[in-house]
């Protein structure tokens, strides 16, 4: 019996990146500082300032298009300066993108675990939206689109695969979008969310995950709210459990307890979509997902010491990748099953499902 490929697409990775062109207009309250002082104190998150030193003197720097090797040269307001990232191979991802629904609006992928959705970090080049940007260049015809290119319109951590909707109008940009961060302003505006029909929300995502240990409740609701602490190795901070934080709201079902595994497969529904909210919550209530290698019991990262950065540099100048866990870090097991909403076009009522990994299905569905 031959089996039917799955519909979707997908162009292997280049061995090297295009590199990268940052781009600056040098403004008046750093007139006549020298660059390395414009580079090490602008971005001192990108590289310490011997890393700075370094892409100078290799002449990654031009100043009005000239390139310039001499790091105590003086800018002047109003100069365009450029630092040229060189081209680097990206670590190793899947490029392959499922399609589970799509119309001239938008389109449902199926998104693998491993492959990262937006340009960050190491991947610049391996990411969802460059094959989105290659399909659509693909198809493109001679006739000039006004639509913009298809875009994610949220985001999935780099380890949890499943259903990431992208739009494909401008229209369904911005509709979906809303339809996004009403899901969190609800929760914001502390409305009975338990109890809330489900004519006021547009959306609705529910994901299957694996966590550690055996949840006691057949059914959990999950309020702690979520903020941002410093922490090594991640410019904007990392998102953790925190009572000052901003309001979440996770609803979780567990659907089959392994004794024997010491684990518990769970249902998880969103209300708010706040960065790595499940990963967060779970672990908050004691129950981190199987694999996690970031977070710990009450919603913090297991390896956490501020004082802990390596003020060494790679070969590109850049700060050596952190020894300790980062958020973009995979292992466990998250999947985005289901996806209810209304069409940001036609508001017919749309589900969307992506068919579950082995190892997230109950005894009944394997």
């Amino acid at each position: 019996m031959t089996t039917a490929a799955p519909r979707g697409f997908g162009v292997p990775w280049p061995e090297l990146n295009d590199g990268i062109l940052y781009k600056d207009v040098v403004p008046s309250s750093d007139h006549e500082t020298t660059l390395i002082q414009f580079y090490s104190s602008k971005y001192g998150n990108s590289a310490p300032v011997q890393g700075w030193l370094q892409r100078i003197q290799n002449g990654q720097i031009k100043i009005d298009g000239r390139v310039v090797t001499d790091p105590n040269e003086s800018v002047s307001a109003g100069l365009e300066v450029v630092y040229h990232r060189l081209p680097w191979k990206e670590p190793g991802a899947p490029h392959f993108l499922g399609i589970l629904y799509e119309d001239d609006n938008m389109i449902a992928l199926n998104k693998p675990s491993g492959l990262q959705v937006l340009p960050g970090g190491l991947f610049q080049q391996r990411t969802v939206l460059s094959q989105l940007q290659w399909r659509d260049s693909k198809q493109s015809t001679l006739l000039s689109s006004q639509e913009p290119q298809p875009v994610p319109v949220h985001r999935l951590g780099r380890g949890t695969s499943g259903i990431l909707l992208c739009a494909k109008t401008k229209i369904a940009k911005s509709r979906l979008s809303i339809y996004f961060a009403d899901g969190t302003s609800l929760v914001g505006g502390k409305r009975n969310t338990t109890k809330e029909p489900s004519s006021v929300r547009k959306i609705s995502k529910i994901y299957r995950a694996l966590v550690n240990g055996l949840v006691d409740e057949d059914e959990v609701i999950i309020t702690e709210p979520i903020g941002v602490i410093k922490y090594p190795g991640v410019a904007k901070g990392l998102y953790v459990a925190s009572p000052s934080g901003k309001p979440a709201l996770s609803k979780v079902k567990v659907l089959e307890r392994n004794v024997q595994g010491n684990c518990s497969l769970v249902q998880v529904e969103i209300q708010s979509g706040r960065p790595h909210q499940i990963r967060i919550h779970l672990s908050f209530i004691g129950h981190p997902l199987l694999g996690d290698p970031l977070y710990v019991s009450g919603g913090k990262p297991g390896c956490f010491d501020s004082q802990s950065v390596d003020e060494g540099f790679a070969q590109d100048g850049g700060y050596c990748r952190p020894q300790h866990a980062v958020p973009g870090d995979c292992g466990y097991f998250l999947h985005a099953h289901q996806l209810l909403l209304s069409h940001p076009v036609t508001d017919e009522v749309i589900k969307i499902t992506a068919p579950l990994p082995s190892i997230l299905q109950s005894q009944g569905e394997a």
